[in-house]
């Protein structure tokens, strides 16, 4: 007996659900072709991607097209044209980006077709392009010190303040204190 188009096989419907959840669990999500990659740099990549927060995963289009529609996220399905793998990112988006960006410039046979961040969908050129935002740390650090520069500025002030009121009050006494003492010495 065959199985119908309204009656899916239950290992499909698995495959849907667990695309459906990782889409959904994910911060982002990015859409490469990997056609002509062997083995060994599939598994390369791999274990870069999982180092910056990343796990890459293939999935039959047709698969990834229902959970997408699913999802309520229908743009996602014109990427999924030839061999697709899918970088799901549980961390930095710039840094599983960057790992992409990185293992396609030696290895031209991945292409970066798009991807998925939150519920946005992006194309070629935005993926690229967060490949080249700073790390999470970097962010942190510009942040702290734009905090810190007016609280520096406002520290020198305050130490400047009494430094500058002993000045002129030294400034003020001796010019004083001068005529006297020329009045002495007369």
């Amino acid at each position: 007996m065959a199985t119908s188009v309204r009656d899916p096989r239950p290992s499909k419907v698995a495959v849907v659900d667990e695309v459906r959840e990782r889409l959904a669990g994910s911060g982002a999500a990015i859409l490469t072709e990997y056609r002509g990659l062997r083995v060994s740099e599939l598994q390369a990549l791999r274990r870069s991607l999982a180092a910056a927060g990343g796990e890459y995963k293939v999935f039959k289009n047709t698969l990834v097209r229902r959970a997408a529609h699913e999802s309520g996220l229908g743009a996602l399905e014109e990427l999924l044209v030839g061999p697709t793998a899918i970088a799901f990112v549980h961390g930095d988006v710039a840094a599983v980006a960057r790992v992409l960006r990185d293992f396609a410039r030696t290895h031209p046979s991945l292409v970066v077709k798009g991807g998925l961040v939150g519920t946005s969908v992006i194309d070629e050129r935005a993926a690229a392009a967060l490949a080249d935002l700073p790390t999470r740390e970097q962010l942190l650090a510009l942040v702290a010190g734009a905090l810190a520069a007016p609280l520096q500025r406002f520290a020198a002030l305050l130490k400047a303040l009494p430094q500058n009121f002993a000045y002129g009050l030294a400034a003020l006494v001796e010019a004083r204190g001068a005529p006297a003492e020329r009045a002495e010495g007369a």
